[in-house]
C-alpha cells in the first residue's frame, strides 16, 4: 500500500529549494528492484522536476512528477 507523505505543495516547495544543487534519487521500480543514483536537480517545472545523474555513460536527464514524490516511488535527498 502507498502511503502518502504530506501533500503537492510541500513536495514543489522542498524540490525548488533543491534546485540546482546535488541531490540523491532513490527510485522504486517495482518487484524488488531500486536503482540509487546522485546528480543535480537541473530544472523545476510546474508539473515535474528534471535531474541529470552524474554518471559519464548517462547522456540525457530523467524527469519525475511531483506525484511520485507524494507516493514514495522516488525520494530525494539534499547532498
Amino acid at each position: 500500500m502507498i502511503k502518502p507523505t504530506g501533500n503537492i505543495r510541500e513536495i514543489k516547495q522542498m524540490v525548488k529549494d533543491c534546485s540546482s544543487q546535488r541531490v540523491s534519487v532513490r527510485v522504486n521500480l517495482g518487484r524488488n528492484k531500486i536503482l540509487n543514483y546522485s546528480g543535480v536537480l537541473s530544472g523545476v517545472y510546474p508539473a515535474l522536476f528534471t535531474v541529470k545523474p552524474d554518471d559519464k555513460d548517462f547522456l540525457g536527464k530523467t524527469a519525475y512528477s511531483y506525484s511520485d514524490v507524494l507516493c514514495g516511488s522516488v525520494r530525494i535527498k539534499k547532498l
